[in-house]
């Protein structure tokens, strides 16, 4: 990984923001990420977000933590957290900004033990396939202290493969229909493509079962998004 998406958060960090990151996947145009979304604070987040951070207790550990909004709200409101990203750059503002403790790490090699672990801003995306999903779940379900919860959002993007008339034209020879291949750029450089996966709640709430998991419907958004608590 180049580490295109810490590169622009640096940039934006340290005043030099000019540009926005362009994404885009196997199945959708390119759509601009704006960098200053990237640092918003708790009345510009989603209603989603918003209620997660209002659910999270205890020591939590913010999986994906990109510039640390989401931890630095929660240090504010008493929480101890660990924020965790693949990114050095974005653990580098992360830390800039506030976050106490801020570590690059892949969540499968993750040790410690929460009370809350957040996965949001499509938090699904880490799982990358439905084939790696039970993987995770019984990760995360080992770093889990007694009484503790897993807050994660995702959005069940059939809609995408709606026509015009309503019917579907997705392929059912093909990998289940929330697996993409995601594309990001920045300052005309391209970032190596990851696997991303959105993933809907019935499909997450029977791969909870397989793992012993319960699964509830926190909250549904706007358009086809969800937040789920598991424990």
């Amino acid at each position: 990984m180049k580490d295109i998406f810490g590169k622009a958060l640096l940039d934006y960090q340290t005043g030099n923001y000019t540009e926005d990151i362009i994404t885009s996947t196997n199945i959708s145009s390119e759509d601009v990420l704006p960098l200053p979304y990237l640092f918003r604070s708790f009345s510009e987040m989603p209603h989603l977000e918003q209620k997660a951070l209002q659910l999270a207790k205890g020591n939590v550990l913010d999986v994906g933590c990109g510039s640390g909004s989401h931890s630095v709200y929660l240090q504010n409101k008493g929480c101890d957290v660990k924020a965790i990203d693949i990114s050095k750059g974005a653990i580098e503002v992360a830390k800039t900004r506030g976050v106490k403790y801020a570590e690059v790490l892949d969540i499968l090699d993750e040790t410690e033990r929460f009370d809350t672990i957040l996965l949001l801003m499509n938090g699904t995306g880490i799982f990358q396939e439905l084939i790696q999903v039970s993987k995770h779940l019984k990760h995360l379900k080992s770093l889990l202290n007694p009484n503790g919860q897993i807050l994660i959002d995702s959005s069940d993007i059939k809609y995408m493969y709606e026509d015009q008339d309503g019917g579907f034209w997705m392929d059912t020879n093909a990998g289940y229909y929330g697996e993409l291949d995601y594309f990001i750029s920045y300052k005309g450089e391209k970032e190596v493509p990851m696997k991303w996966l959105y993933l809907d709640f019935n499909t997450l709430k029977l791969a909870c079962k397989t793992v012993g998991l319960k699964c509830e419907l926190v909250l549904q958004g706007e358009h086809f998004d969800y937040l789920a608590r598991l424990y």
